[in-house]
């Protein structure tokens, strides 16, 4: 069976939606942004509540054992009671914890998420103990051992460690896969080509690729319909440069509207799958660490792995928490084979 060891934040979510807010829309010549608000100054009742764990490095292991593959993963907490409560959501996963790294001195990651009728979110984080990973509390070992090593983002000082384990993954034959958080974007592209080089697969949304890349995606014209066109030639550019060697697989989400991909032979565009949408948090962690686990699945096939991920993807915004609705490979194909009429395209 493969192994594959997950390493990025944990944290406790509490989910919050409340039907006084709104969506404001502000729209220049160059962008357009959307911003969530509530009245000013006023105490105002809460519509739905509910907590859950998330975090990167446990809603992709999460999923990965979901799917069936044997897997470990390296995260960090404080001793709290959200870190009773994450050890407590793992005791019916078949998640191997003896990676995590558990300290008395810090605090476990901890988010406000505020829904907005949309199904869209803002997450309001306190990063804790996911941004303070050191070089010396991770096991090493567990990096050789594993076939794939999925890096989710890493943030705070933790984003240092990740030179390091990447190279080491390289150096010993386990494939990576690369889900680049702001904190490394920041840095630059010349920062980032260095753990580029190394990742199998590298997955971006269309905003961290933007700022990775420094392309920027322009809207329509009275020249220019750039939406008429199947994947928008701004976003090809940012998959050409992303793609730094070979043999790597780049993926571009695209919320709502899809998700696009490029193998060095052809360009991918895959709509997201049909589905009621509740809370959009841990889609991304879904989307990604499922098109790595479907390339095996389905003998690379590309296109057809972009199709399991959002069909997985649809099935996490359809529930609240980042790490319920997973779906196994079976019903994933079933809910693929009782819509037929979903599919990618090429370009």
């Amino acid at each position: 069976m493969t192994k594959i060891l997950t390493i990025g934040s944990a944290t406790m979510d509490v989910f919050v939606e409340c039907d006084e807010a709104n969506i404001v829309s502000v729209c220049s010549k160059t962008k357009s942004s959307d911003f969530m608000s509530y009245p000013y100054g006023s105490k105002i009742d809460i519509s739905t509540f509910s907590s859950n764990v998330g975090g990167g490095g446990i809603n992709t292991a999460c999923n990965f054992a979901n799917l069936g593959f044997e897997t470990s993963a390296i995260f960090k907490i404080g001793r709290d009671v959200y870190s009773d409560g994450i050890l407590a959501s793992f005791k019916k996963k078949n998640i191997n914890l003896n990676n995590i790294i558990q300290k008395e001195d810090t605090s476990t990651g901890f988010s406000i998420i505020l829904v907005s009728f949309q199904g869209d979110r803002t997450v309001l984080a306190h990063r804790g103990a996911n941004a303070e990973i050191k070089e010396d509390e991770i096991n090493y070992e567990a990096i050789k051992d594993a076939d794939f090593m999925y890096v989710a983002p890493l943030n705070g000082e933790s984003n240092k460690v990740l030179e390091p384990i990447v190279a080491y993954a390289h150096k010993h034959g386990t494939k990576i896969c690369f889900n680049a958080g702001t904190t490394s974007l920041k840095r630059g592209f010349e920062h980032i080509k260095t753990i580029l080089k190394a990742a199998h697969i590298v997955v971006m949304n269309k905003e961290e690729a933007a700022m990775a890349t420094g392309i920027v995606v322009r809207p329509d014209s009275k020249t220019e319909k750039f939406s008429e066109e199947l994947i928008h030639p701004d976003v090809k550019k940012m998959l050409t440069t992303l793609k730094v060697m070979d043999y790597q697989i780049i993926v571009i989400t695209d919320g709502g509207r899809g998700a696009y991909a490029y193998d060095g032979k052809k360009f991918y565009y895959c709509p997201t799958f049909p589905a009621p949408v509740v809370s959009t948090l841990g889609a991304g962690d879904a989307f990604a660490s499922t098109f790595c686990a479907a390339l095996g699945r389905t003998k690379l096939n590309v296109g057809l792995s972009l199709m399991y991920a959002s069909v997985n993807s649809s099935c996490v915004v359809s529930e609240f928490g980042a790490t319920e609705g997973l779906a196994t490979f079976e019903q994933i194909e079933e809910k693929l084979k009782n819509n037929p009429s979903y599919t990618y395209q090429e370009a």
